[in-house]
């Protein structure tokens, strides 16, 4: 099992900067990348029935492009707190977060965050240990890893209803980078990722698709990454 050094992380980061940005058409561009199979109609021909799952009168989508200390999952949880506070009950909201570019790590299990140090790829730090964390800190949130105690993460979110999802194109571009890093298989990578997506939490074609059709479905839009 290799690891990343210290000297090594901003090259490797400037490296995805550069050529592996999900969101971006020069990663559909640039010859690196060139065995990314972007037609995904028959793999995720599921993912359009997914959003049916939305309801209520009142419907929102973020925009989760970044770790942000966590935003794309806390704000989703302080729509349901307010509008808990204003009379709307869980029952007629909905609240979605797309988990795309490089916040797609919050989509995964503590498995994959040791095995291919996530937190050091993302730059997701544990404030108190000052390190990067080797597990998923806002799915099931341990004391101190939101600012507030009170704050929701994304299982208990689920069971209110919230949805997320996880863009599959940055799963695609990310696991090849990181396997060239880690002088692995970018297949195997890519199926260990996708096994590795926590319960009920939809694969995507890409975040933008997510976010159209989102909108489609009378979701405002939040941008809520960094």
């Amino acid at each position: 099992m290799k690891t990343f050094e210290n000297n090594s992380r901003r090259e490797f980061l400037g490296a995805l900067a550069l050529g592996a940005t999900a969101s971006t058409l020069s990663v559909l561009t640039n010859p690196i990348y060139a065995n990314i199979p972007i037609d995904d109609s028959k793999k995720m021909n599921d993912a359009n029935e997914w959003f049916d799952k939305i309801k209520g009168k009142h419907r929102i989508v973020y925009d989760g492009s970044t770790p942000h200390h966590g935003f794309p999952i806390i704000w989703n949880w302080a729509y349901y707190l307010t509008n808990n506070g204003t009379g709307t009950p869980d029952e007629d909201m909905t609240a979605m977060t797309v988990l795309r570019h490089e916040a797609i790590p919050f989509a995964f299990e503590d498995r994959l965050w040791k095995k291919y140090p996530l937190g050091e790829v993302f730059n997701v730090m544990n404030k108190a240990t000052e390190k990067p964390y080797d597990r998923n800190p806002y799915y099931v949130p341990q004391e101190g890893d939101f600012p507030l105690p009170q704050i929701e993460g994304i299982k208990r979110l689920q069971e209110r209803g919230a949805m997320f999802c996880v863009c599959d194109l940055a799963m695609q571009v990310y696991s090849q980078a990181v396997a060239g890093k880690m002088n692995l298989e970018t297949k195997e990578v890519y199926e260990d990722w996708t096994k590795g997506v926590l319960p009920d939490i939809q694969i995507v074609p890409s975040g933008v698709w997510a976010l159209g059709r989102a909108q489609e479905h009378g979701c405002g839009y939040i941008f809520a990454g960094g």
